[in-house]
């Protein structure tokens, strides 16, 4: 931007220069303008457009740009001119960081879940609460998806192995002040089994939520695996082996597990059904009784 002078400053004509004027007159009254000082855009350092329309954190920076993300996760890309940011309300340049051996690739900013990725923090003392799924299977989804969230608010998920031990489990380590159980429970339908043992067991600070789903397989959306739908298993089939064989996957159930798992990776390739449970589960368990 053209440098303007400001308002009572001399301007010298085409045919005239300042030494046919003397000395400058004016030069003892100019005060000297401050340096900006120039700042590393380190990754997640939280800065302002100097126009104050967009405030947010670095997120890349190459030789000739930097990119910020706001808490919304929207992003912008700005040039690196000098004094084009401000910093708690002052002036500052940006610069490239220093280059200090190879590259270290720049921390996610939304976890697999969807939320904003929190700040690198020290490992959090697991807290008393606990979510419960039913099997193997339900609790390395939940960790594959919900992982880094229930790390950041140290909650801790256990499987039961079928929801006919949830009764024991509570009768050994029951839920209370302090210390609330979230339940995420498959095929949890009118008239089912399931839904029969979670109406026996409401107290205070338990929460028993439940899919519509047979198994947790179900709550991937068939598109993600190439397929059109999840296939119909006659009563008194194993479900997971009719499935298999009706879209023609070979191997055993465990490999098949491993498949569809490895096909997952956001929020976005589950059902509704399952999101909205699990994430129900993680408000009740962090937010304790009174």
């Amino acid at each position: 931007m053209a440098f303007r002078p400001p308002a009572g400053t001399i301007r010298y004509g085409p045919g005239m220069r300042s030494h046919d004027y003397g000395g400058d007159v004016l030069a003892a009254g100019r005060r000297q303008r401050p340096q900006v000082p120039q700042l590393e855009a380190e990754y997640g350092l939280v800065v302002e457009d100097i126009e104050g329309r967009f405030c947010g954190a670095v997120v890349a920076c190459d030789k000739g740009a930097v990119t910020l993300e706001d808490r919304h996760g929207k992003r912008r890309v700005f040039p690196l001119n000098p004094a084009a940011f401000m910093l708690d309300g002052r002036p500052v340049t940006l610069v490239r960081p220093a280059a200090a051996g190879p590259p270290v690739p720049a921390r996610p900013t939304r976890t697999a879940s969807g939320s904003v990725a929190a700040p690198q923090a020290r490992a959090r003392v697991a807290r008393a609460s606990r979510i419960y799924v039913e099997g193997r299977h339900d609790a390395e989804l939940v960790e594959k998806i919900w992982g880094d969230d229930l790390r950041d608010v140290g909650v801790v998920v256990e499987y039961l192995e079928g929801v006919d031990h949830l009764p024991d489990i509570l009768a050994v380590s029951p839920p209370g002040p302090g210390r609330r159980i979230g339940v995420l429970v498959d095929h949890l339908v009118p008239g089912s089994k399931e839904t029969r043992i979670a109406a026996g067991l409401a107290r205070p600070d338990l929460l028993i939520v439940g899919h519509p789903y047979i198994d947790v397989w179900q709550a991937v959306k068939p598109s993600v695996l190439g397929i059109s739908h999840w296939p119909d298993v006659p009563r008194g089939q194993p479900w997971k082996e009719g499935v298999l064989a009706a879209i023609g996957w070979r191997g055993s159930t465990a490999a098949a597990w491993q498949r569809i798992l490895g096909s997952v990776h956001t929020f976005a390739d589950l059902e509704p059904e399952l999101l909205g449970r699990v994430e129900e589960l993680i408000d009740f368990v962090t937010t304790l009784s009174r």
